[in-house]
């Protein structure tokens, strides 16, 4: 079996170039296949391979005091879903273009909602501890959301998750007396629009925490209608984190 593995972090990282360079040779040294972003904000990975060699490649890069804290979301799938191995060297570890989208800028996270603390909520009718309503924020496109999302979920219009703000804000009177949490594939998204958001005004905004990957591994498929698109060959996960079969899409 292969393991694949999603995994970001936000962190300073002042010698992108080299290290872009320097991470491309210990994955290929692996036999790692896969995207590797390397930013000036910190790292975003999708990669699979054999076991032992992912993890000892994941191993050796919490080596790095900066990337200790690196939390990977796992899959297994008989093959690897990726044609090639790419290590690129961006701007952002997801495009956004916006200031105070990042926890380096603003100085901490946005506030978190843990998995099993979202599969409580919606059991106990779609309201938060202190009884707001809750209102889920769908912050992929629209091709990614049509495979799955939360039931009930506030989806966008959106090919490019740099249209969020604009598709947003006819929404945003309506939110005001929300528990608003927003979620994505594995964190970054619903990160970046969580301190966005809250810098914005709308301080009601939290964030699912390693997005809908985290959410499957966890809790399951609680609340959630299909299935979770993914960056790789395998097109669509479904809550027990298994590729999709053709026609599942929600």
């Amino acid at each position: 079996m292969i393991l694949n593995i999603a995994a970001y972090l936000f962190v300073v990282i002042d010698d992108a170039d080299a290290l872009t360079a320097r991470l491309r040779t210990q994955a290929e040294a692996a036999g790692l296949r896969g995207t590797m972003l390397v930013t000036p904000e910190g790292l975003n990975l999708f990669l699979a391979g054999a076991e032992a060699p992912l993890r000892g490649f994941l191993e050796g890069l919490r080596q790095d005091p900066r990337f200790a804290a690196l939390h990977a979301k796992e899959s297994w799938s008989e093959t690897v879903p990726f044609a090639r191995l790419k290590v690129k060297r961006k701007a952002e570890i997801i495009t956004f273009r916006r200031e105070a989208a990042s926890p380096l800028q603003v100085g901490e996270r946005a506030p978190t909602v843990a998995p099993a603390t979202l599969a409580r909520w919606i059991a106990q009718g779609g309201r938060d501890d202190a009884g707001r309503r809750l209102v889920l924020l769908d912050t992929r496109n629209q091709q990614e959301v049509a495979y799955g999302t939360f039931d009930g979920a506030l989806t966008l219009p959106i090919d490019r998750f740099t249209d969020l703000p604009a598709a947003l804000a006819p929404h945003r009177e309506a939110l005001r007396d929300a528990a608003v949490v927003s979620f994505c594939t594995g964190g970054i998204r619903c990160e970046k629009a969580a301190l966005w958001l809250r810098a914005d005004g709308m301080d009601n905004v939290l964030q699912l925490d390693d997005g809908i990957l985290g959410y499957f591994e966890q809790v399951g498929g609680v609340g959630y209608a299909g299935g979770c698109f993914v960056f790789d060959e395998r097109v669509a996960l479904d809550p027990q984190l298994r590729p999709m079969s053709a026609g599942e899409a929600a």
